[in-house]
């Protein structure tokens, strides 16, 4: 194989390390964002149980303030007894009175309810703060390993930027630019395997005669449909494009 095509070939090879590698990188947000979301929820769920708390705790007190005024209604009916003139009047009072009573055995009973739908509520509350900080606690862990991940990364990184600089360096400066022009077309693959008469890039077929050529390794040939650089190899060693 030619010289500049083994440069070629190698300056490919580290190029798809980097692109991976910085792939890897630019999807950490997306990544941590979807980790954030059973978090989001759970939070969320906490915040509507915590408002439902609040409500059914306002409602008692308005209940209680009810039955705080009633009480003190009752008492001072008791209290204008003495100043009614008739029987009639009195009876009518009497059954004022029971009125009322019932009325605070009816608000008492509604506050007794709210005791306990707040008392199941204030489990909920213990249960789903419980499940935020199990949430919030494996998200630290998976940042954690994820920061260490990206840092092994660009340390890996400025190893393969250097590498490519020294490759990039033996390269003549028109293949070079041909390379990066087909690199930018060819997302990101600019050299390809031929093999069996198929260009591994676009999986088409090439022509026996141009097959024969590439074969030898000599000279920059490009794929017909695809046109990318094509080379050919016995076997693929690991790891090869």
């Amino acid at each position: 194989m030619q010289e500049y095509l083994k440069r070629l070939v190698q300056l490919q090879l580290t190029d798809t390390a980097i692109l991976e590698k910085r792939r890897f990188i630019d999807k950490v947000p997306l990544r941590v964002n979807e980790v954030d979301e059973p978090l989001r929820n759970a939070k969320a769920e906490l915040e509507k149980i915590r408002q439902k708390a609040t409500a059914l705790a306002k409602k008692k007190k308005e209940r209680e303030s009810t039955l705080t005024e009633t009480q003190e209604k009752i008492a001072k009916m008791k209290n204008r007894a003495s100043d009614l003139k008739t029987n009639k009047e009195y009876q009518a009072h009497l059954k004022e009175i029971e009125v009322s009573e019932k009325e605070i055995g009816n608000i008492e009973e509604q506050i007794l309810t709210l005791m306990d739908e707040m008392e199941t509520v204030e489990k909920e509350i213990s249960a789903r703060e419980k499940c935020v900080r199990a949430e919030e606690e494996k998200i630290q862990a998976f940042k954690k390993e994820l920061d260490a991940e990206v840092s092994r990364l660009d340390q890996e990184l400025t190893v393969l930027k250097e590498e490519r600089a020294k490759i990039v360096s033996q390269l003549e400066p028109d293949i070079y630019a041909t390379y990066l022009a087909l690199l930018k077309r060819g997302n990101g693959m600019a050299m390809v395997r031929a093999d069996q008469e198929i260009c591994l890039g676009c999986n088409m077929n090439i022509p026996p005669q141009l097959f024969v050529e590439i074969r030898k390794n000599e000279d920059l040939i490009q794929c017909p449909q695809c046109h990318r650089i094509l080379y050919y190899e016995e076997e693929r060693p690991a790891g090869q494009v």
